[in-house]
């Protein structure tokens, strides 16, 4: 069959001539490594969420990874994450050594589920690794209690939601640290790239250490403390954040519009159940993901959007459905039910600054006849 062009998209990333003034001001620098840029790209991610210490690092993945290190996570402990998220959640768990609890979500947000984390808590347990999915906050409050019962650090996998706020307090600075992405897909994007953002200030001293090979800058040379990694972002790169970051609130304004206009259109369809935002919680809509029923085939509707030009995809992953955490931690498909429940129905629609209502109507229109004919 041929391949049908897409018309509609599902991610776009919004750059310009801003972004590309940024770079060519660094590749006439000389500064090409992590230096003056990277400074000012995370001094403005600190300014904007109130954190006293940030380190832009190579990926989200790469942001959890070192978190990991810096806090001594190891063989032996448990890290609890959601099981409804992308891998990488867990993998950087399994590249320490320790081993990920995975822990069922409220399906009505598709965040961790504070009862089955107070559940699954054991005295193994070294820290919880709470997923803000999609752009929305988790429940914060109650993991905190769950947290602090159990002497467990919380890293929010904060990787969708730069510019979210839980109760007035922004994610990545609710816990013991937070992380975020810079992937084309979140609030704002550097092409590849994260950022650590704690208040710890021993942890901050670790993260600075481990981050560049775990060398100390002595006398002209490097001292070698520990072994350390290479998760430095270039200057190139936090070029781009830079001119993203005068962005941000524009186009978390530009999200939350077209998430308003898809709730309104979409209200009342049989079939679909539109994301929910609950009181006291600001969504980055990162992704628009709706539920489906249980009775409609997810990726028949995917492959008929995609026939009529129109990008969608599944939300995420339930992880305790894939063949690497099935053999390692011995589970089965839908030991998880809300966890498996929306890795089988959830479906993200196109969702970014440049979709307007137009784009909005044909999406619906389409995913209506979609369901139909499922």
């Amino acid at each position: 069959m041929t391949d049908v062009p897409r018309r509609i998209w599902l991610a776009r990333p919004q750059t310009g001539e801003a972004e590309i003034d940024e770079i060519r001001a660094v590749m006439q620098s000389g500064y090409l490594t992590q230096g003056p840029k990277v400074a000012e790209f995370e001094g403005l991610v600190a300014e904007r969420i109130g954190a006293p210490h940030t380190f832009a690092t190579t990926s989200a993945t790469t942001a959890l990874h070192l978190t990991l290190a810096a806090l001594g996570i190891g063989p032996g402990d448990e890290v609890l994450v959601p099981d409804f998220t992308f891998p990488a959640t867990a993998n950087v768990v399994v590249q320490q050594g320790a081993t990920p609890v995975l822990v069922d979500i409220d399906l009505a947000t598709f965040a961790m589920d504070p009862a089955d984390l107070a559940r699954k808590a054991t005295t193994r347990a070294r820290a919880v690794m709470p997923v803000h999915p999609f752009g929305l906050p988790a429940d914060m409050d109650p993991i905190l209690e769950v947290a602090t019962a159990s002497g467990l650090a919380v890293i929010e996998d904060a990787a969708c939601a730069l510019g979210a706020e839980y109760h007035g307090r922004p994610v990545g600075v609710i816990g013991t640290a937070g992380c975020f992405s810079f992937h084309p897909r979140k609030s704002i994007t550097t092409g590849e790239g994260g950022m650590i953002a704690t208040g710890e200030d021993d942890v901050a001293d670790r993260i600075k250490l481990l981050r560049s090979h775990g060398g100390v800058r002595q006398g002209g040379r490097f001292v070698f403390e520990d072994a350390g990694f290479n998760y430095r972002l270039s200057d190139i790169l936090a070029a781009v954040g830079v001119a993203q970051m005068r962005k941000l609130d524009a186009m978390l304004r530009a999200r939350r519009a077209v998430a308003a206009l898809y709730d309104a259109a979409l209200a009342g369809v049989t079939g679909v159940t539109i994301p929910t935002c609950p009181a006291g919680r600001t969504h980055t809509y990162q992704t628009y993901a709706v539920l489906l029923d249980p009775q409609i085939d997810r990726d028949a509707v995917i492959a008929r959007l995609a026939a009529d030009g129109i990008e969608t995809t599944l939300g995420t992953y339930a992880l305790h459905a894939q063949p690497f955490f099935a053999r390692s931690l011995g589970c089965s498909p839908g030991d998880l039910p809300n966890s498996y429940r929306a890795f089988l129905s959830s479906l993200a629609l196109p969702l970014h600054a440049g979709i307007g209502p137009e784009q909005v109507d044909e999406v619906v229109e389409a995913l209506k006849a979609a369901i139909r004919s499922s």
